[in-house]
């Protein structure tokens, strides 16, 4: 068994969780442990409010308690608003804290695009443009290209949360972009593990989402490898060997 732990901010999409636990299909874990949400605004400086060590703190210890083996922070902008400098201390700091490797949403959607050999992404988000821009900016340290970009403005995650299967669709095909490779769309907030396939199938290309990423994250850091097609191309790829 391998038990994979995540810090998540308040309860907008958590059921993508226990989703995508389903899906794997086999002898895998999702531990899920809340942190405070603080102010609920994707505006500036909220984000970077989030994600303090007192909260991970908090959450890591009752992480710790249920055994698990990795810990990633699943929240995409309180990460990358700190730059990628400061996105790698988060980082560091939660691992020396939970004594185990770590990672972030962040982090895993630039690993997600080097695993599937892309690096032309286009991004579309929830969070408003100056937030988005943060995210484009991020992926771009991180050696990605970024061709496109469309910001929607949603002003918290419990609206994100309240996104269906319209306006996730909308969204990505608003955001998508004939010389992409793939399409990200970073939000946790917003609910999308049950519409990986419609995604896919609707842009033809692969299509990489926040609560999607974040699991295929945790399972990289505890080397394991689960073939999943209904969580989309990421999880039914082979990996690309870096040259």
């Amino acid at each position: 068994m391998t038990s994979l732990g995540f810090l998540y901010p308040g309860h907008s999409a958590e059921d993508d969780y226990p989703r995508i636990e389903q899906l794997l299909g086999s002898d895998i874990r999702v531990d899920l442990v809340h942190t405070g949400l603080g102010e609920d605004a994707h505006r500036l400086p909220a984000p970077r409010e989030l994600g303090s060590a007192e909260q991970l703190g908090e959450g890591m210890e009752r992480l710790r308690l249920s055994g698990v083996e990795t810990v990633v922070w699943a929240c995409t902008s309180a990460g990358f608003v700190h730059g990628w400098q400061g996105a790698q201390d988060q980082v560091r700091a939660l691992a020396r804290l939970a004594g185990m490797p770590a990672s972030s949403t962040s982090f895993a959607f630039v690993h997600a695009a080097r695993e599937l050999g892309v690096r032309r992404v286009a991004v579309g988000a929830t969070y408003p443009e100056d937030v988005t821009a943060l995210f484009a900016e991020f992926l771009r340290a991180g050696g990605l290209e970024v061709t496109r970009v469309r910001s929607s403005g949603v002003g918290s995650a419990a609206e994100a949360g309240a996104w269906g299967e319209e306006e996730v669709l909308t969204l990505a095909r608003a955001a998508d972009d004939a010389g992409a490779e793939a399409l990200l769309l970073p939000d946790t907030a917003l609910h999308t593990v049950a519409y990986l396939g419609l995604l896919e199938k609707s842009l033809a290309k692969p299509v990489l989402t926040a609560n999607q990423v974040t699991v295929w994250e945790g399972l990289r850091l505890a080397d394991r490898r689960v073939n999943a097609p209904e969580l989309g191309a990421l999880f039914t790829r082979e990996p690309i060997v870096q040259v």
